[in-house]
């Protein structure tokens, strides 16, 4: 049985439920299964054999002298199944490992090596505040089961689609289950002479670089769950021995979900992303800046700089967790969101600038995209003329220029 989850994560995580479910399920639980995610939605669970002490963990930069447990993490806690991690060199590590490699080719493995069903965790705290009086925030804990698709794989682009596919322990120790909701996009193009950057309030501008600027760089688009835009950078690749790591240039963000629901401190964020291969997955670390803009999205005032944040994302490859719920949304679902993607691709050909509205009719695009998907099934096809109709009419909706 396939279990897909949509939900709005601007009001507390309502879930809308697009395939089957559970009688036995309340709605009071399910509320509780979902967490504000990282690049969109992340769902927490704990594996069966562990405790949930979360009251005793502390970061690495715990801010010991607070009272009491004002800086407990944050997230979810529901319960998932025990995993197996891989602990032995995946094929695609080993073939990162190749000799005599061409710069370009051991970058693009480097790349395809982030593919794969992972355990990922997300780390995010406050380790520095900017302002009189600052309190820091209660740091964020989350994770979830993910699987990353390559969807384009040619000698300059590359293109990896994150759903996650998590199932969950209920009050009576029952698997309840799989829940797949597709999560982020990263693409991958080398020597990218043409970036749309976020700009601040939901704005998005192409800036042009020269081919000097470019040369032997790989930029990064990261797109939220709708296929929206989020960031783009460029950066390089740095292979030495056994160590293959990118980082970007500096990096304007939108506040991620799991800030916006729950914050309007600051507006954006400005910092630097950096993706490693290890031998049994990667990793991803933030460094960011919260900053406070005016209305013309440029730092506000005197004291802009609100906060800075470590950030550390954990993709951990698992041998036995069944990602074939994944499979089959990715498999009915791809005709449509490969519509999607071929629509901004147009619209940030023909548009400089875009910007976009939070919500039309008081809903999100996010929500409007999932609802539309969730429609998609073995009886009931794809369209492709209708769905491309309805995806020119929800982003023309949703375009506020």
């Amino acid at each position: 049985m396939r279990i897909i989850f949509i939900y709005n994560a601007e009001s507390s995580g309502t879930l809308r439920i697009a395939r089957h479910f559970f009688m036995e399920l309340k709605m009071a639980k399910l509320a509780s299964l979902v967490a504000i995610g990282v690049f969109g939605i992340a769902v927490t669970a704990l594996a069966d054999d562990q405790e949930d002490t979360t009251s005793e963990r502390q970061f690495t930069y715990a801010w010991p002298y607070l009272e009491d447990d004002a800086m407990k993490p944050r997230g979810g806690t529901t319960r998932g199944p025990a995993l197996t991690l891989d602990t032995t060199p995946g094929e695609q590590w080993l073939a990162l490992q190749a000799p005599e490699l061409s710069t370009q080719e051991r970058d693009r493995r480097a790349i395809l090596a982030m593919a794969g069903g992972y355990r990922a965790s997300f780390d995010f705290i406050e380790t520095v505040g900017f302002v009189p009086d600052y309190v820091p925030k209660r740091p964020y804990q989350s994770w979830g089961t993910e699987y990353v698709y390559v969807v384009e794989d040619r000698a300059d682009f590359i293109s990896l689609q994150h759903i996650l596919v998590m199932t969950f322990l209920n009050d009576n120790d029952e698997l309840v289950g799989p829940m797949v909701v597709k999560h982020w996009r990263q693409d991958w193009q080398y020597e990218d002479t043409e970036l749309h950057v976020y700009t601040g309030h939901n704005t998005w501008e192409r800036v042009e670089l020269t081919a000097d600027q470019a040369a032997g760089t790989w930029s990064q688009s990261v797109f939220q769950v709708d296929d929206s835009p989020r960031y783009q950078a460029i950066g390089r690749w740095q292979h030495d021995a056994n160590y293959s790591s990118w980082l970007s240039d500096e990096t304007w963000r939108p506040l991620p979900r799991r800030e916006f629901s729950v914050r309007d401190d600051y507006h954006a964020l400005v910092g630097t992303n950096r993706h490693t291969i290890t031998p049994t997955g990667w990793v991803h670390e933030e460094d960011n800046l919260k900053v406070v803009l005016d209305d013309n999205g440029e730092l506000a005032g005197e004291t802009p700089y609100l906060a800075r944040e470590a950030g550390f994302n954990r993709y951990e490859r698992v041998l036995d967790h069944d990602f074939t719920a994944g499979d089959d949304y990715w498999e009915l679902t791809q005709p449509f969101w490969s519509d999607v993607r071929a629509a901004w691709t147009a619209l940030f050909a023909e548009q400089g600038s875009l910007t976009l509205m939070d919500s039309y009719n008081d809903q999100s695009l996010f929500m409007t995209m999932f609802m539309f998907a969730g429609n998609i099934s073995d009886e009931n096809p794809y369209d492709a003329d209708a769905g491309r109709s309805f995806i020119d009419q929800t982003l023309s909706d949703f375009l506020a220029n």
